[in-house]
């Protein structure tokens, strides 16, 4: 379980400081497509966070 909370700690980490520390996300007010991949790889650490803690709930 340890595995999949460090997996979304340093995923959340890594874009966190992308996007203190890109020019280009700052310069354009927009992310940029390494931003963008970083996002999609916190999202999915994400999921699989909720799903190996049983956190899912319905949406409705």
């Amino acid at each position: 379980m340890s595995s999949v909370n460090d997996a979304l700690d340093n995923a959340r980490f890594t874009y966190e400081q992308h996007m203190r520390t890109c020019r280009q996300c700052h310069a354009d007010g927009a992310p940029c497509a390494v931003a963008k991949h970083l996002l999609r790889i916190y999202n999915l650490a994400r999921r699989d966070h909720m799903r190996a803690t049983g956190s899912n709930s319905p949406t409705s």
